[in-house]
């Protein structure tokens, strides 16, 4: 049985704990920080370190990656495409791996790098998808090294999954993403619903994390670009008429850059 914990690291950061009760292993993603993990590994010192799972290449994801190496010999897995401190095994897109006994599917997500990563389980009742800063609750990243096709590619793809799929992305940026969906959908009333319920959670210090598939296609305005009222709204901010679903998502991608 395998339970997956939030790790908080720096100000918003989730590094996720995936805990094998029967081995006693377990193995983290997007680790920018070795000091909560260590700090985990300390308060239970019967669980084992197997297995360190990286999406890209950006700091907050894999600053504490060589401390925890060295550490506890724990192998490494990440883009091939990337530079990736103490890398082990270097994964492109369809691979498959074994990590606490879980099979994992790489799924090539490049926008907000290139290189960028997710791994999907696929399981009949409980997929699991660890998007990193692809596909985040009600948002996604920002663009910092692809283009609006290659990430509007890449949701899409991640959109093809069951709609039972947990999303573990990286950050606690729901409540910020909600309301910008709010302003690009002021009538959807799943955005409206959702955003109240995360607003109560944060207030309550709650973690708003895992999304889930369904949930994301209601609410997430990057994954509706398709919507008659998502396109209205996105050729009034840039004032044009958007005539693919990509350049819809390229005027949501610059209104959000500045929301």
């Amino acid at each position: 049985m395998i339970q997956i914990h939030a790790l908080p690291a720096f100000n918003d950061n989730y590094i996720w704990l995936l805990q094998d009760l029967s081995s006693q292993q377990c193995a983290v993603v997007d680790p920018g920080d070795a000091k909560p993990v260590l700090g985990w590994l300390a308060q239970n010192p019967d669980y084992r370190l197997t297995d360190i799972l990286i999406t890209h290449h950006h700091n907050d994801h894999v600053g504490g990656v060589a401390e925890l190496q060295q550490s506890t010999a724990a192998r490494v897995l990440g883009p091939a495409a990337e530079t990736i401190p103490a890398r082990d095994i270097a994964l492109v897109d369809n691979d498959r791996l074994t990590v606490l006994g879980l099979e994992f599917v790489v799924h090539a997500v490049p926008g907000h790098t290139l290189g960028h990563i997710a791994f999907y389980h696929e399981d009949a009742t409980t997929p699991l998808l660890f998007s990193g800063d692809t596909l985040f609750a009600a948002g996604c990243g920002r663009l910092f090294e692809g283009t609006p096709q290659q990430m509007h590619d890449s949701l899409g793809r991640l959109a093809e999954l069951p709609d039972s799929t947990l999303i573990y992305c990286a950050h606690e940026y729901t409540l910020s993403n909600l309301r910008f969906a709010q302003a690009v959908e002021p009538a959807n009333v799943d955005i409206a619903e959702r955003l109240a319920e995360v607003t109560r959670w944060r207030s309550e210090n709650r973690i708003s994390l895992p999304s889930n598939m369904a949930l994301e296609k209601r609410t997430n305005p990057f994954l509706r670009t398709g919507e008659t009222s998502v396109k209205e709204k996105a050729d009034e901010r840039s004032d044009a008429q958007n005539t693919s679903q990509s350049a819809v998502f390229a005027s949501l991608r610059a209104w959000k850059d500045k929301f």
